[in-house]
């Protein structure tokens, strides 16, 4: 997906940050995450794979917030990963209304389960706040069209990816999409489950 077929405002904020055209890892992946695909996404650190999570995000969302329910759910692996990439998401907000919003673990739930009910676009959250919430009935998963995580070496450690693991099982049809330097071979067993028919695309 080339920038000039972003949403105006995506395009304006690229063009006013100065970037001319994608780097090489998002000509191989950001077209196939428009298309829908999901996907293991690998790659060096610098290789723009954050930058591609949220120009996908928003231009899947139009830019546009909708309902209460949020449509796109980014894990993370602490307090300071989910504040560092809303800060980053918000660089590229301007001329878009979407909500995004922070649940990590060291924050009174009932706070966030308030806010959240409030109504949100994006959610960046840490997998065991994000698993408490919604059996806590916080968070409504079912108009989820992404699911994403961020830097998913961060899985193996915590338990955490078991967490990750049990959170598939109470969405419906969605997008996976799964960022990491390496394929770990404990990855596979999402090859077989929920990431079934997913792509395994890496770039140098």
């Amino acid at each position: 997906m080339p920038f000039k077929k972003l949403i105006q405002p995506l395009k304006d904020t690229i063009e006013n940050k100065g970037f001319n055209e994608p780097l090489a890892f998002q000509k191989l992946v950001l077209s196939k995450i428009k298309g829908g695909a999901s996907m293991f996404c690998i790659a060096p650190k610098e290789a723009g794979k954050t930058t591609s999570i949220i120009l996908s995000v928003i231009q899947k969302l139009k830019g546009e917030a909708f309902e209460d329910a949020p449509r796109a759910l980014i894990f993370v692996q602490d307090k300071q990963a989910a504040l560092d990439l809303e800060l980053e998401f918000k660089a590229f907000l301007r001329g878009s209304d979407l909500r995004v919003y922070c649940a990590y673990d060291e924050k009174n739930i009932d706070d966030q389960r308030n806010e959240i009910y409030d109504g949100v676009d994006i959610v960046i959250a840490t997998p065991k706040r994000l698993n408490k919430l919604y059996y806590l009935n916080g968070i409504n998963l079912n108009k989820l069209q992404m699911f994403i995580i961020e830097d998913a070496e961060f899985l193996f450690k915590n338990n955490n990816l078991a967490e990750i693991t049990r959170t598939p099982e109470s969405i419906g049809k969605c997008q996976y999409l799964v960022f990491s330097t390496a394929f770990d071979s404990r990855f596979e067993r999402w090859l077989e489950t929920f990431m079934y028919n997913a792509q395994i695309i890496k770039s140098k």
